[in-house]
């Protein structure tokens, strides 16, 4: 991103022309984009709730987190609303590699005018703190202690971050908005789901101002998004396809939280299915292909029943590929 620590939204968009929600809500957007918005998808939908708090976040600064499941597109939900609005956007996974040092900043030899010479490089957090930038904790309960305390600092009301090894304070621009998703709300692994997430103390989760909860689609809003990726699918036989198709994928979902599955199919599992259809000619070749052998082998018997009980056909042990390509 060039330097663009004075500018300002400088304009605003109508929340019911802009995301179709019955709302008489406007938020300020910016006219130009840069490198670090994302872009749009044209076909995605809004969940109402959701997108209203998430505006919330861009409007009024507010701390905002996604939860839910893995797979219903929490992160993309947060930036398809910033690329309406043109608000650079920067997504950090807060893996087991992400340290303190990754956040903070670290010195570092560079080159300056031939010589070496230990110069501080800011890490990511005082870079997007100084910048109009939505950063976007993904994975946010999966985050190491030592990360979380970091982040910790930021959330505070007046939002100030001390850089020690530069007895710098950094005061945050006018615009910049802090958002996160979790699988948990930071309740750890009590039902065995997400092995990674950690617990969180109730003063890291109370420093957030908004927490809204997102859930899958309804099976028509999903069966119209695979469609709009898969055209080829949008007849009458393509929607009783994709129909069954997005029944495997509830049964899944349903599965998983259970406890019956150690995977699940998301949206996008479901619309590379229809593509290799598409390929493969073969809903059963294509399903085995897609999600089938990515399950644990004590697994497959019941995905495989899955698969039966919403195409009334059984899920063969291999299948010939018979067919190329479309032409």
């Amino acid at each position: 991103m060039t330097d663009t620590a004075d500018l300002r939204p400088d304009r605003m968009l109508s929340v019911r022309e802009v995301f179709g929600i019955d709302s008489d809500l406007r938020v300020p957007a910016f006219s130009e984009r840069d490198d670090h918005v994302p872009e749009v998808d044209a076909v995605y939908r809004f969940n109402p709730d959701v997108t209203l708090a998430i505006l919330a976040g861009f409007m009024r600064d507010r701390r905002m987190m996604v939860q839910g499941l893995h797979g219903t597109g929490k992160s993309t939900h947060i930036e398809q609303v910033a690329a309406r609005l043109n608000w650079p956007c920067v997504r950090l996974n807060l893996d087991g590699h992400i340290s303190r040092l990754d956040l903070v900043g670290k010195d570092a030899v560079v080159l300056r005018e031939g010589q070496q010479v230990t110069e501080f490089q800011e890490g990511i957090v005082p870079w997007a703190l100084q910048r109009p930038v939505a950063l976007i904790f993904d994975e946010y309960d999966a985050g190491r202690p030592d990360v979380m305390f970091v982040i910790q600092r930021i959330l505070e009301r007046d939002g100030k971050f001390t850089l020690m090894d530069q007895n710098r304070v950094l005061r945050p621009h006018p615009f910049f908005r802090l958002f996160a998703t979790a699988n948990t709300v930071g309740l750890g692994n009590l039902n065995g789901l997400y092995h990674g997430a950690q617990r969180l103390n109730h003063a890291q989760i109370d420093r957030w101002n908004i927490v809204a909860s997102l859930d899958y689609l309804p099976a028509a809003e999903e069966i119209a998004i695979v469609q709009a990726r898969v055209p080829s699918l949008a007849d009458e036989a393509g929607t009783k396809l994709v129909a069954s198709m997005v029944a495997v994928a509830d049964l899944t979902r349903k599965g998983f939280a259970a406890g019956d599955l150690s995977t699940l199919m998301s949206p996008r599992t479901v619309i590379t299915w229809a593509e290799n259809v598409e390929i493969f000619k073969d809903p059963a070749l294509a399903f085995r292909l897609s999600f089938v052998n990515k399950c644990d082998d004590a697994e497959r018997p019941l995905v495989a029943e899955y698969f039966q009980r919403c195409f009334d056909r059984e899920l063969k042990e291999s299948h010939q590929l018979s067919a190329g390509p479309s032409e």
